[in-house]
């Protein structure tokens, strides 16, 4: 019981830490016009990729737009 509380909280702190890095940027660079959505793909992207999955839904989000 106790190990799956371990590992529920690791992913709870992914999440958290994910949701912080997208909103963080996404409040830095308004003023320069870039904006990535705030939702449960790019969330669990950067959750599991970390930063350089964030990184790349940039790159795909503005080839793409």
């Amino acid at each position: 019981m106790i190990c799956v509380l371990n590992k529920l909280g690791i992913v709870l702190k992914k999440v958290v830490f994910a949701f912080g890095i997208i909103y963080g940027i996404n409040v830095m660079l308004k003023n320069v016009g870039v904006y990535l959505p705030i939702n449960i793909c790019t969330i669990s992207i950067t959750s599991i990729l970390g930063v350089p999955g964030l990184l790349s839904l940039f790159a795909v989000f503005y080839i793409i737009n």
